[in-house]
């Protein structure tokens, strides 16, 4: 391809972006698609791939986009609608899109300083900027001796944190690998990823210890965490990590890090918190208080992905002691080998990481602060939580429906309830299914103490206070819609 080719197809290939954004209002939230219609479309004669065959000649790029409009979108769940509330946003502005595109014009591997010393000088300098404006202090600065990277997700996160955690337990780790007794504590409601990472590690399901949490809460409890750290020890055995979760993916619980952290200290064991989603409310003064305690963590991290306006990937993870990484993770062969990375002069991002390769992933967040500001993110934080607030005050003031939670920044958790004012969860599992079928919103639940719970989650790009009324709007309806038709007594 020339640049004047690139150049016309550029043009088109950003037009149908436009105006595929300016026209998700009037699209279905949810494709009314079953499995292997996608697959059967693609392989039918005459598409884009007749018979599962790939296409010997080439075939014109603008094309492309004509079975993209045809059998793509409308196979798509549409995260960036504004009517989207499922699991948790997925904030891939205009913006960010355009900070991606020269990344993927730069076409850097940083995985080294000299592969790269722009991707990866720009990343540490936006890590630093970041962990001052969240107010997680200079220790986590590479001046202040820690440092930031910028992850796939916060599953990899949680992965490297772990490592990390081996390695400082068990300085023999790299070489004799796990023996068994190394522990790893979490709640019932932390993320399926720290299950996933200790299967990855080799610790086998054995070494997650789920510890209770503070009676009437999800969030951790401190003194039940101290008496299974203490029982551990007893018992010969070693905590390694301990996960505290600020923002939990079912209901939003926020684990007192405050409180957590000396206990974890007190056996030596690493702290990592998971703030994936609710972390960078700590742009906002006023919000910062759910982060309240991330000082004294030894790991933190944040998904710029989920709430930040930043396309996926972009998971942003803090350490207090920049050689932590390194220390676990470093492998280094002869052909890797340089004058800079020997000088100790440079950060090696290979080496914060379980990949080798890397994207510049810095400059679509660069993007996004450099065309919003601070003031910009945090207008976007806020406008999202007011949404939020006004749809529990809905809630508690609408007979027949309760809060299954106490609302978190963004995140409203109901349920409906029957004449007798206990959970309907018939009720509550029908009206979530109408509305995703409906196509105008789609919402995702979750389980609390055994009852079905909708999860409300406020915070897409182009999702503001006018699209929450409307689907408090239409879960009234459905409610309306679900008691007329059961002969269930309605409250």
């Amino acid at each position: 391809m020339t640049t004047e080719e690139f150049r016309r197809l550029g043009h088109a290939y950003v037009d149908w972006v436009a105006d595929h954004r300016a026209g998700l209002p009037g699209l279905p939230v949810v494709p009314p698609v079953g499995p292997g219609e996608v697959a059967t479309a693609l392989s039918q004669p005459g598409a884009a791939f007749p018979d599962g065959r790939l296409p010997e000649a080439p075939q014109p790029l603008d094309t492309l986009l004509d079975a993209v409009d045809r059998v793509v979108v409308p196979g798509s769940t549409l995260w960036q609608h504004p009517a989207f509330f499922g699991y948790f946003p997925a904030n891939s502005s205009l913006t960010s899109l355009l900070g991606d595109l020269l990344s993927g014009a730069l076409g850097a591997q940083g995985m080294l300083w000299s592969t790269s010393p722009a991707a990866t000088e720009a990343e540490q300098v936006l890590l630093d900027g970041f962990a001052r404006a969240l107010g997680l202090g200079e220790a986590f600065t590479f001046s202040g001796g820690g440092g930031g990277v910028i992850q796939d997700s916060a599953s990899s996160a949680a992965l490297v944190a772990l490592l990390a955690a081996l390695h400082r337990v068990r300085p023999g780790w790299r070489e004799t690998g796990v023996d068994g007794r190394e522990r790893v504590y979490v709640t019932a409601e932390t993320h399926s990823s720290l299950a996933k990472a200790v299967r990855v590690a080799g610790l086998g399901a054995r070494a997650l210890r789920v510890v209770d949490p503070v009676p009437g809460t999800q969030a951790m409890s401190a003194a039940a965490l101290a008496g299974a750290m203490a029982a551990d020890v007893a018992a010969g055995l070693a905590p390694v990590l301990v996960c505290a979760t600020v923002g939990t993916t079912g209901t939003g619980a926020v684990d007192p890090v405050r409180d957590i952290a000396p206990v974890a200290a007190a056996h030596g064991a690493w702290l990592h918190v998971d703030a994936a989603w609710a972390g960078v409310a700590g742009l906002c003064p006023e919000l910062r208080h759910v982060i309240d305690g991330v000082g004294l963590a030894d790991s933190f991290c944040t998904d710029a992905h989920k709430w930040l306006f930043t396309a996926f990937d972009a998971s942003l993870l803090w350490v207090r002691d920049a050689a932590a990484l390194p220390a676990a993770l470093s492998v280094t062969p002869e052909y890797l080998r340089n004058a800079a990375s020997e000088s100790g002069a440079v950060v090696d991002y290979r080496d914060w990481q379980v990949p080798l390769g890397r994207r510049f992933r810095a400059l679509k967040l660069w993007a996004v602060v450099h065309a919003l500001g601070l003031e910009g993110l945090r207008a976007h934080l806020r406008g999202h939580v007011a949404a939020a607030v006004a749809l529990a005050g809905r809630v508690r003031a609408e007979p027949g429906v309760v809060l299954a939670a106490p609302p978190t920044l963004g995140l409203v958790c109901l349920r409906y309830v029957g004449a007798d004012g206990g959970p309907d969860d018939a009720v509550t599992r029908a009206v979530l299914e109408r509305v995703n079928s409906s196509g105008a919103a789609f919402v995702t639940h979750t389980v609390l103490d055994g009852r079905y719970v909708i999860r409300v989650a406020v915070g897409g790009v182009a999702t503001e206070a006018t699209h929450v009324e409307a689907l408090w709007e239409r879960l009234c309806a459905e409610a309306g819609t679900v008691r007329a038709t059961s002969t269930l007594p309605r409250p």
